[in-house]
């Protein structure tokens, strides 16, 4: 099926009506892409989705009759705007630091959100102008190089690429294929870069033996 795919946080209160969290949109290199390299979010992202999955979770809730629930969701929209879920992981939000997207991009704590039983005040969230873009970059190792191979990673290097680089974790790419996680900022005139490294295969930021 094609279409866009999109990543959602979500808990189902003690009312089971569905507090959304976080939507962000899964970005692909090519039809045969399936990594997880891109993910971002925004102001436009989230005015032009927030209703209509809402709507779609409130019908999924009440189907399954769930409350006080917390899951993430992943679903494609095609080009009719249907909404086809892909697959639904009960009982925690996006995994490896993903979900931590939504405080850079909107200051939201997801965790805060669910366990306190608060609700993100949307309607002021999507006032302000903000037409950034959000993301967050899983750089994962080449597949052709093996980690024993690395010397190092030019971390330097790696975060000079982004316009706003807004933290970096740096993961054991030894034990895990992956040297970094980047959230980072970017202005929507200059989203090519994120397109960039969508496409690259990283060789770059690798210091070889």
């Amino acid at each position: 099926m094609s279409g866009d795919e999109f990543a959602i946080d979500v808990y189902y209160n003690r009312e089971g009506q569905p507090v959304l969290l976080n939507i962000l949109q899964h970005l692909f290199s090519s039809d045969e892409d399936v990594s997880d390299r891109v993910y971002l979010t925004s102001r436009e992202i989230m005015k032009t989705w927030l209703q209509p999955f809402q709507a779609f979770l409130r019908q999924l809730g009440e189907v399954a009759g769930l409350s006080h629930f917390p899951m993430h969701i992943e679903v494609r929209v095609d080009q009719n705007q249907r909404i086809v879920p892909i697959e639904v992981n009960p009982m925690r939000f996006a995994g490896w630091c993903v979900t931590d997207l939504a405080w850079y991009a909107y200051g939201i704590n997801v965790y805060e959100c669910f366990f306190e039983q608060t609700e993100p005040d949307w309607p002021n969230i999507l006032k302000s102008s903000n037409s950034d873009i959000y993301s967050m970059v899983v750089a994962d190792l080449p597949k052709d190089i093996p980690a024993d191979d690395i010397e190092a990673i030019d971390y330097e290097r790696f975060q000079a690429h982004f316009e706003d680089p807004l933290e970096l974790r740096k993961i054991d790419y030894k034990k895990h294929g992956v040297f970094a996680f980047q959230y980072a900022r970017t202005s929507r005139h200059n989203q090519k870069l994120l397109e960039d490294i969508l496409q690259s295969d990283l060789k770059e930021f690798l210091i070889l033996k």
